[in-house]
């Protein structure tokens, strides 16, 4: 598998304007440049799992940790089910969904976005209950903008900014896919696995802004206290730093195995990163401008989801095939 050496791009600002996708185009994306989106790669069996293992008996989907009320959401059952976890582990609280889940978003006052097919389903993660916001299309990922209106990324390539009442206040096309939604110091930018691309959306002016090829096919993003948005390229081996306003990629950096999962630590200044080619979870400080490894630990068996949870200092790790819930304690930054 090919390793590229580590480029650094924090002033190479002219090599990054070369890799310019498009800018201010709202036309319909069924014309543009495609790629069959990348997808984590099949774990092998692996070693014994670090920390412990929780069997939860379903095929883990996606991760995320709600601080406000110190719970773990876990998506399972291909995106019908949600799961809730307390403080503390234990048996969690099931939610049935009203449709399939493309994805699962942390969202302001204890709550989870799970954008789905004609809708985003809107979990208060204390109690359970579930309301929905319609929308027009397939919905692949949803933010909320500091507004208070949700920004959604269609599998259409549209992106369609929703007010609290449920109207349709902008409608903002020209891409792919809009399969992320990254919300950096107040400015909201796309990931397009179709394009494998990352584009600055002015929401004000309706309007796509300027885009940066994101690697050979990048899957996840998370942002960061800084307003950093870190992106795994899995098709390229590469972990990406962008910075948005301007859109500007940082750091490029080499990680074997086909990184997929990823997650920030606000405490330690980390970035968990996720191998599914050979099941381990890597941590990165990246504050020098290189990404410089500080933990790598064994995971369950196809770990395409990680989360931490911050209330209780651990790395949660989840399987994609049964395997568990992975907990590995972290010592606080």
């Amino acid at each position: 598998m090919r390793v590229p050496a580590p480029r650094i791009t924090a002033t190479a600002i002219g090599a990054a304007l070369l890799l310019l996708t498009g800018c201010s185009s709202n036309k319909d994306g069924d014309n543009l440049q495609t790629i069959e989106p990348a997808t984590a790669a099949v774990s092998p069996a692996g070693a014994t799992p670090a920390g412990t293992v929780q069997n939860l008996g379903h095929q883990i989907d996606a991760l995320a940790f709600d601080p406000a009320s110190k719970t773990t959401a876990i998506l399972v059952d291909d995106g019908t089910r949600l799961l809730l976890q307390g403080e503390g582990g234990g048996a969690p609280r099931d939610v049935v969904l009203d449709g399939r889940a493309a994805q699962l978003t942390v969202a302001p006052d204890g709550r989870v976005l799970l954008p789905m097919d004609g809708r985003v389903q809107i979990v208060d993660t204390t109690s359970g209950e579930k309301s929905s916001i319609t929308v027009d299309g397939d919905a692949r990922s949803a933010v909320y903008l500091p507004d208070g209106k949700l920004a959604v990324g269609l599998a259409s390539g549209r992106i369609q900014v929703v007010d609290p009442a449920g109207a349709v206040s902008a409608t903002i096309s020209g891409l792919a896919s809009v399969d992320a939604l990254a919300l950096a110091k107040g400015d909201l930018s796309a990931l397009d696995r179709r394009q494998t691309s990352l584009t600055e959306i002015d929401v004000d002016g309706s309007s796509l802004g300027m885009a940066l090829r994101a690697g050979e096919g990048a899957t996840q993003l998370v942002t960061d206290e800084y307003g950093r948005i870190l992106v795994t390229d899995t098709g390229g081996d590469e972990l990406l730093v962008f910075t948005a306003d301007p859109l500007i990629m940082r750091q490029r950096y080499p990680i074997a195995d086909a990184p997929y999962g990823i997650a920030y630590d606000d405490r330690t200044d980390l970035v968990w990163v996720t191998t599914t080619g050979d099941n381990k979870v890597i941590g990165y400080d990246i504050s020098t401008g290189i990404p410089v490894e500080k933990a790598r630990y064994d995971t369950v068996r196809q770990p395409n989801s990680v989360t931490v949870d911050t209330a209780g200092g651990a790395l949660l790790v989840g399987s994609a095939t049964g395997d568990g819930l992975q907990r590995i304690p972290l010592a606080a930054g």
